[in-house]
């Protein structure tokens, strides 16, 4: 029964330091001994939509950079090694109203400070996830904010194309790595529509970015599905070909990634990148594109939808 948001500490996964976050219907847990990182969302009692990495959950202090699995914060674009700075060691966190907030220590070599400021609706199924990045060295640096969630394994993600009539210009660009194979066989390309599945029997990654102007992506897993949005900028500069939204996929996971536009951050700045969430039970797969508009559209609602 909904109607309010509890918020208190559990042992989770070996972690004995997480913080769960629950209305009642819904669950959100966070870690607080590595991160920051949400390792778990789902309904309560029912599996984590979230993927978890049995061999790093549970630890912490490495100087090795580990994934862990869940929901992360990273700064786009992406390189070595300014990417992959460990994140293995405590986070600060605090507690707000009908939510959390995590706090990185300041992040070694990029002076990039990363926070998740989280608020779950105590009357709904969603939560409002802020991903803040600060910089605290002496001098700008240009970066993104990269919001990205490693599915659990067996589901499949939606992405709408964008159908905007542009005459004779080109209306979308679609950023491809040197893997990504437009043959893959977990991969629909469709009219409207992109579908990618994620396939334990496939081994090779797939990736794809693209400027997502709809603000939604989403993924179908346990009958439940995840829907995240988020405001694309059309004038804004965005990291990877324009990319506001990428989709990786290998044998393990599949990760919905949102990015922030690029942004010159000067020194004692922030910038902040949003994504809402929302759970939906009950969720049959849908293998068209009438199905895709008669199931999945009606529950992203407002605006979204109604895009050409």
């Amino acid at each position: 029964m909904m109607g309010k948001v509890i918020v208190k500490k559990v042992p989770y996964m070996g972690w004995q330091n997480c913080i769960s976050l629950s209305n009642g219907s819904i669950e959100l847990i966070a870690v607080t001994d590595v991160g920051p990182r949400i390792i778990r969302f789902g309904f309560v009692g029912q599996p984590n939509i979230f993927y978890e990495i049995e061999e790093e959950v549970g630890t912490s202090g490495s100087d090795d950079y580990r994934l862990y699995g869940g929901h992360r914060l990273w700064h786009s674009p992406e390189s070595m090694p300014r990417t992959y700075v460990p994140d293995n060691s405590p986070v600060q966190w605090e507690e707000i109203e009908n939510g959390i907030i995590l706090r990185q220590e300041i992040e070694h070599w990029t002076h990039i400070r990363k926070e998740l400021i989280i608020r779950l609706s105590s009357d709904t199924n969603e939560v409002c996830i802020r991903h803040r990045l600060t910089n605290t060295g002496a001098w700008p640096v240009e970066l993104a904010p990269w919001a990205i969630s490693m599915m659990a394994p067996g589901g499949t993600a939606y992405l709408r194309r964008n159908l905007k009539d542009t005459g004779l210009a080109p209306s979308q660009s679609l950023a491809l790595w040197p893997y990504t194979r437009l043959d893959d066989p977990r991969v629909v390309w469709g009219r409207k529509y992109f579908r990618i599945r994620q396939d334990p029997a496939v081994a090779h990654p797939f990736k794809i970015g693209m400027p997502n102007s709809s603000g939604w992506v989403a993924y179908l897993n346990f009958d439940t599905l995840f829907i995240k949005r988020y405001i694309h900028h059309e004038e804004a500069r965005y990291p990877d070909f324009g990319s506001s939204c990428e989709i990786y996929a290998n044998q393990n996971t599949l990760e919905l990634g949102t990015l922030g536009p690029l942004t010159m951050l000067n020194p004692g700045s922030s910038c902040d990148h949003t994504e809402d969430w929302s759970l939906h039970a009950n969720v049959l797969e849908s293998v068209s594109e009438k199905e895709i508009e008669s199931k999945i559209l009606p529950l992203i609602g407002g605006e979204v939808a109604k895009n050409p």
